[in-house]
């Protein structure tokens, strides 16, 4: 069908709902990818923002992924997975002593299962090679900061949640 020869499913952007058929992804029901609907996107953000109100917005985006970032790091039952790419930062659940891949995986997805099931944050995930190179892939988890009206408060609550959720986990 012409949905599926437009479909687009990249790791993190599969999800139970739509792998189900539960969810319409309208993502697939256009040719999204076309140059002057990227650039009429760029023009519309830049008039609304200005050059120096989209440099604020995304200076403040990052500042706000850096205090993520810190979280992460601070809390000896996570690690970060792959280097924060200006406001995306990977992480996971670390192995516990003697657990096998495959498990430290499991508990990522159940703890990802966990924040989403809340509505309260929605993360999504991927699958990175941990430790580079030839590594095998392993599930990781990915926070997003950049929503329009996302604040500092906003992520310490999503840090909050993913934090005590973990205790489960």
């Amino acid at each position: 069908s012409v949905i599926d020869a437009l479909a687009i499913a990249p790791e993190y952007l599969r999800n139970p709902a739509s792998e189900s058929g539960a969810a319409i992804d309208y993502r697939d029901w256009q040719i999204p990818l076309g140059r002057r609907m990227r650039a009429l996107k760029l023009w519309f953000v830049l008039r609304h923002y200005g050059v120096e109100g989209l440099q604020a917005y995304i200076r403040e985006h990052m500042r706000i992924a850096g205090l993520f970032e810190e979280w992460v790091r601070a809390d000896e039952r996570f690690e970060v997975a792959a280097p924060r790419s200006i406001t995306l930062i990977c992480f996971r659940l670390r192995p516990r002593p003697g657990e096998i891949a495959e498990q430290t995986d499991a508990r990522n997805k159940a703890l990802l299962g966990a924040i989403n099931a809340t509505g309260r944050a929605f993360l999504s995930h991927t699958v990175l090679p941990i430790g580079g190179g030839d590594s095998p892939q392993r599930f990781v988890l990915r926070m997003a900061i950049g929503g329009a009206r996302t604040q500092e408060r906003h992520v310490r609550a999503a840090w909050s949640l993913i934090s005590g959720l973990a205790h489960n986990a």
